[in-house]
């Protein structure tokens, strides 16, 4: 593991690095905040799972994420969002919804994309030991939350993995790709035409089989681009109801897709999981 960046933030650390990835056959970057009470012993740490096109740095320097993890002396992990490398399949067309940048946290079974794209297992075994190996956390409390494609990465996660976390959180999630073009096209592409197998990645088909109730919250931009075609916020209020699974739903007057709106919430999804995670 190589360490690539280091800079001071509120009296913790912000670092990257770069690993060579066994889940994803390639080297891997991610970042990770220690907060001020890391230097005294393990703290509880948030993984963050971002959206199509992004990259780990992008929640590090547009979230302001920092100031409240410092504050409330979590850890925060952000892995980039899928694998990359000259010899890593991209898509075709060059396309923003596909391929590098768009991993969608599942673990691809269709060819050319099985051997690099398997962000699922990545985000599930391989970087949380990596972690929980090289930096003082305490992997026992563990909480995760995540951005659109990142939203549905950490819901997905959690009700597939019980016990996993204590808590999970989004910012605007794709609530249901099996009902949305950028879903279809992901799931389809890494996973192939069968539909059924896209199920095990989908938030609201999994509500029905979940065996625990984690605490859920979720906010969405009433002004998003993407809530109607897309993102289908009423599929997991209707599920949640339907599955007897109580989520925080809060429906944001005015707000957007965009880091500005997650800046404007982060501190309070942070204060939620702390609540949690102590």
């Amino acid at each position: 593991m190589e360490q690539i960046a280091e800079n001071r933030c509120f009296g913790g650390r912000q670092l990257r690095y770069r690993h060579a990835s066994q889940a994803l056959d390639c080297d891997m970057n991610f970042s990770i905040f220690l907060p001020p009470q890391a230097a005294e012993g393990s703290v509880p740490v948030v993984y963050w799972l971002s959206g199509l096109t992004c990259t780990d740095e992008n929640f590090v320097t547009k979230a302001g994420a920092q100031r409240y993890a410092a504050e409330l002396g979590l850890a925060l992990v952000a892995p980039d969002t899928s694998p990359r490398g000259a010899a890593v399949p991209d898509d075709p067309e060059g396309a923003y919804d596909f391929g590098l940048g768009a991993g969608f946290y599942v673990n691809a079974t269709a060819e050319p994309w099985r051997r690099h794209y398997r962000m699922y297992d990545y985000v599930v075994e391989e970087l949380p030991a990596l972690v929980a190996a090289q930096f003082p956390v305490d992997a026992s409390r563990a909480a995760i939350c995540g951005h659109s494609m990142g939203g549905h990465g950490a819901l997905t996660i959690a009700l597939k993995n019980p016990g996993r976390f204590r808590s999970v959180s989004a910012f605007a999630p794709i609530c249901s790709p099996l009902n949305c073009p950028w879903g279809e096209k992901a799931l389809g592409g890494y996973l192939g035409p069968d539909r059924e197998a896209w199920r095990e990645y989908d938030t609201v088909a999994l509500l029905g089989q979940a065996s625990e109730r984690l605490p859920v919250l979720v906010d969405q931009g009433e002004a998003d681009d993407f809530l109607a075609e897309q993102l289908n916020i009423q599929l997991l209020q209707e599920a949640s109801g339907a599955a007897d699974y109580p989520m925080s739903i809060r429906m944001q007057p005015g707000y957007d897709h965009s880091y500005f709106f997650i800046a404007s919430f982060i501190g309070e999804h942070l204060a939620f999981h702390a609540g949690c995670l102590y």
